[in-house]
């Protein structure tokens, strides 16, 4: 429907609003239609760009960012669009809070990077079958990081599932609400259920619900690194004598930081594979 003379001037107010809010830097004036020089600061630009204030937001806020990165490395931009070459693939989460770039303080271009719920890596995923082919074939990362996180949604979805479960536990196991993530997280509902029946493991009380959730988030990480493990192209590189180590860390969501679990796979099994 075609916004009416009044909706669009009130629109364009509040862009221009939020955007001088957010930005005193200008762009070069230009000249409006009687000679009156007119000023529009290129975060400007950026937000009028959709009428979507979240979106605005983003397109604002990379302005602001890319003109940074300008002024404090002059000619990134340039070499960075000329090639990559990270030295770590990273197989993470999609959680909204577990940017790995920003966690790890790095640069566009240092790490090369697959997220998904619940950091799975699956045999039967073309998408990060794909990933990892690039990432070792092509641009010849040598190390893996599977990257777990404190508070996981997927871990807290098959934790729930399998506490709820009668005991004894059915066999054959009754499979996830939702038939997509019964797909992608029966690995990790199986082992959540199996962690659970340990009888040194109780989950009474809230204490004990948070440790066992660590405790299910750790041996995931550690499962995902035995799967990675396995995979041809990683087999492959390991034959040809390519020194590549797949590592699981830790995102403490309570402190932002990094712990490396100790869990590690080589050329040689976890034989010198520790940091």
């Amino acid at each position: 429907m075609a916004l009416s003379i009044l909706q669009f001037l009130l629109l364009s107010l509040c862009l221009v609003t939020y955007t001088q809010a957010h930005s005193t830097e200008s762009a070069p004036p230009r000249f409006g239609r009687f000679g009156a020089t007119v000023t529009r600061s290129r975060r400007e630009v950026a937000a009028a760009l959709t009428t979507d204030p979240a979106l605005a937001k983003l397109l604002v806020q990379n302005e602001a960012w890319a003109e940074n990165m300008d002024e404090t490395r002059p000619g990134f931009f340039n070499t960075s669009a000329q090639s990559q070459n990270p030295a770590v693939l990273w197989l993470g989460c999609s959680d909204s809070r577990v940017p790995e770039s920003v966690i790890t303080n790095s640069l566009p271009g240092d790490i090369f990077v697959e997220r998904n719920i619940a950091n799975q890596v699956l045999s039967t995923d073309t998408n990060i079958l794909a990933v990892l082919t690039y990432a070792i074939e092509h641009l010849n990362v040598s190390r893996i990081v599977i990257a777990g996180h404190t508070h996981c949604g997927g871990v807290q979805y098959c934790y729930d599932q399998a506490a709820s479960l009668p005991t004894p536990t059915p066999n054959p196991l009754p499979p996830l609400p939702d038939p997509v993530l019964n797909t992608w997280l029966s690995g990790l509902y199986t082992l959540a259920v199996r962690l659970l029946n340990n009888p040194s493991i109780s989950t009474s009380a809230p204490q004990d619900a948070d440790a066992a959730m660590e405790l299910i988030t750790v041996e995931n990480v550690r499962m995902q690194v035995e799967s990675t493990s396995e995979l041809d192209v990683v087999q492959k590189a390991w034959n040809e004598g390519k020194d590549l180590r797949i590592v699981g860390w830790l995102h403490q969501l309570e402190n932002g930081r990094l712990k490396d679990l100790g869990i590690c796979a080589g050329p040689d099994g976890d034989v010198g594979c520790s940091l």
